[in-house]
């Protein structure tokens, strides 16, 4: 199967594509309204609730707004690359829980997506009042896999 022909399957598989997929798949990230699914040999993830769907997809997109500068990026953009995306969507979400529950001193993992972005809605009223500068030092302090080095690279 070619990468076009994949993509078309995929769109047509999954109508309501989970924003925070790439979260998901890296299994830091967990969510009560997501559905995995397995196409070719990849995984995807899909929405279950299309209210949840669009204030997770808001919210990605005030991340995605708020960390411009602190990623070095030149202009806004909607597509990351795949580390930075990462980045966004993992560190993001520990970040908004590092906030609802400072008590979890150093989370590796976020439950639930849905019920943090509802409690993070029902504390502060809307996504736009969320302190960003306390999330967006999460995101930067963020890291994610080591790469794995060959031999020669040593």
């Amino acid at each position: 199967m070619d990468e076009n022909e994949y993509r078309q399957i995929y769109h047509n598989v999954n109508q309501r594509k989970c924003v925070f997929e790439k979260a998901i798949v890296a299994r830091r990230c967990t969510c009560s309204k997501a559905q995995r699914f397995h196409l070719a040999d990849r995984e995807g993830v899909s929405c279950l609730d299309a209210g949840g769907n669009h204030t997770c997809s808001r919210l990605l997109e005030i991340l995605h707004h708020k960390t411009g500068f602190a990623l070095h990026l030149t202009r806004p953009t909607s597509r990351l690359p795949h580390a930075k995306e990462i980045k966004v969507q993992i560190g993001g979400m520990l970040g908004i829980q590092k906030l609802l529950y400072p008590e979890k001193a150093q989370p590796q993992a976020v439950e639930d997506i849905f019920r943090l972005t509802q409690e993070a809605l029902h504390r502060f009223g809307r996504l736009e009042a969320l302190p960003y500068e306390e999330i967006v030092r999460s995101i930067v302090n963020f890291k994610g896999r080591e790469r794995h080095r060959s031999g020669k690279d040593k």
